[in-house]
């Protein structure tokens, strides 16, 4: 992981200066568009924190994802060298996304105290189980791509386009109480719905945010890392002989 955020990094002009850029021109974009000229509500909260807060989970998740998908590819020498457990190379990918996301944390940080919101005291205890939905999910999408791309090179270009796509099925840039039809189910099943909307309400300091959309994150979580973890097991025997 940490190999790879120096080399990220390296011969850069501005640095890790382009991890601040990223969120916050794109929160400045949609809140033009959705906050200002759409008028999307934000449930009480100011539009470019209630984006950012959305965004910071988002971003973390994507990056992870896409960093796992192609980290057994990346890493085809060392997989062809010598034997270690393979399950190691998308875990660290995972973990160099999370050197942004702790970026990100402390423009959001910086956002609350500029819009005077004081989260809840509950996110010291609830913000760890709300990150650990995002990892199981992460992971288990992240060690399906990530073996589906040693034998299926269209992986990468076809995952960028569904990664920019869940954005607009995840409540990113809007709240999940606007969905009133069959498609809120659609939402619901995401797991990110439950994270992102319970990581608002944390945020905004006040209202109950919805154990029951929580423990459907939860269930939905661990599902998609199981049956990652067995695709990943079955195939790994295969990686150094096709990378």
């Amino acid at each position: 992981s940490w190999r790879d955020i120096k080399v990220r990094y390296k011969q850069t002009i501005l640095g890790i200066v382009w991890v601040l850029f990223q969120p916050l021109i794109t929160t400045g974009i949609f809140s033009i568009f959705f906050g200002k000229i759409a008028k999307i509500p934000s449930n009480g909260l100011p539009y470019p924190l209630f984006v950012l807060a959305g965004l910071v989970i988002w971003n973390f998740f994507a990056n992870g994802l896409t960093n796992a998908s192609q980290s057994l590819v990346n890493n085809q020498s060392i997989l062809q060298k010598i034997y270690f457990p393979r399950i190691i190379i998308p875990i660290s990918a995972i973990f160099t996304a999370g050197f942004d996301f702790v970026i990100t944390l402390v423009i959001l940080l910086f956002a609350c105290v500029f819009y005077r919101y004081v989260p809840n005291p509950l996110i010291i205890l609830i913000f760890p189980f709300l990150i650990l939905i995002v990892l199981l999910t992460v992971l288990g999408l992240g060690m399906f791509t990530a073996a589906l791309n040693v034998k299926y090179r269209d992986v990468r270009y076809v995952l960028p386009f569904f990664i920019q796509v869940g954005l607009f099925v995840t409540p990113v840039i809007y709240p999940l109480s606007v969905i009133y039809d069959y498609r809120k189910w659609l939402l619901i099943l995401n797991p990110l719905t439950g994270v992102i909307e319970t990581f608002r309400v944390l945020i905004s300091g006040s209202g109950q945010f919805d154990l029951g959309l929580l423990a459907v994150s939860l269930i939905i979580a661990i599902s998609t890392f199981v049956l990652g973890l067995v695709y990943f097991r079955k195939t790994e025997i295969y990686f150094a002989d096709i990378a």
